[in-house]
């Protein structure tokens, strides 16, 4: 008699979460103008100092559900959905009040990590030419910045960000932000920057923060930050 109880609860638990699993448009996310894009690498690439389960996870979850959310908030109000996402960014007291905190959290979300995703994948070294010239010049070479950086990392308090910001004439500036706030609210670009938020690292570093951000560099494609800071000086840098 109890081995027939079980097995009706298990049939009956199967049946309740198959007809869950085939509601219509359940598992569909809301369309709109904002996509993410697949990572430029495989998960694996920024192994052993990132392992691919943290990249999978923040990538497809944590930043799909941001892309996700920005569509939601920017479905109410038609005029948003036309406007580029730095441009949305810079002008947040433009936002509808009633969707200014989801566009806030979410675009900004969506930016940096879109940023963040670009400039990995590389296997650390040094950076090279104009790039090289601008953070001897305005950030004391890299020894020094990865210093500052990794120290400004450790003194955000709960989630945030650490970024260099660049100007169009290609001056550096070392900053951080709260959440998902991104320089790009305040007008500015952002050449690199690194997410502190310990869905980003908490996997494999458990609470070192610190661990995290010196092998962090590591991963940095300093190519690829090298053409970032071209197109800022170009004036084509997005985001």
């Amino acid at each position: 008699m109890v081995q027939l109880h079980r097995r009706a609860l298990l049939a009956t638990l199967a049946g309740a979460a198959t007809a869950l699993h085939a509601r219509p448009g359940r598992a569909q996310a809301p369309a709109g103008p904002f996509t993410l894009d697949p990572l430029p690498y495989p998960a694996a690439k920024n192994e052993p100092h990132i392992d691919a389960e943290t990249m999978e996870l923040h990538h497809g979850k944590h930043h799909q559900a941001y892309v996700t959310n920005l569509n939601a908030a920017v479905a109410k109000h038609g005029e948003l959905a036309k406007k580029p996402l730095p441009d949305l960014l810079a002008n947040l007291n433009a936002v509808p009040e009633d969707v200014r905190t989801a566009v806030r959290n979410n675009g900004g979300g969506h930016a940096n990590h879109t940023m963040f995703w670009q400039i990995m994948g590389g296997s650390g070294g040094q950076p090279t030419g104009d790039l090289k010239a601008a953070i001897d010049r305005d950030l004391g070479g890299l020894a020094k910045l990865q210093e500052d950086f990794n120290a400004a990392g450790g003194r955000v308090f709960g989630s945030g960000w650490v970024f260099v910001t660049v100007t169009k004439d290609g001056k550096l500036a070392l900053t951080s932000r709260p959440n998902q706030d991104t320089p790009l609210m305040d007008g500015q670009r952002v050449l690199l920057g690194n997410d502190v938020w310990e869905h980003a690292y908490y996997l494999k570093y458990r609470n070192r923060r610190p661990d995290y951000l010196k092998a962090w560099w590591n991963v940095v494609d300093w190519g690829k930050v090298g053409q970032r800071y071209a197109a800022a000086k170009a004036g084509t840098l997005a985001i």
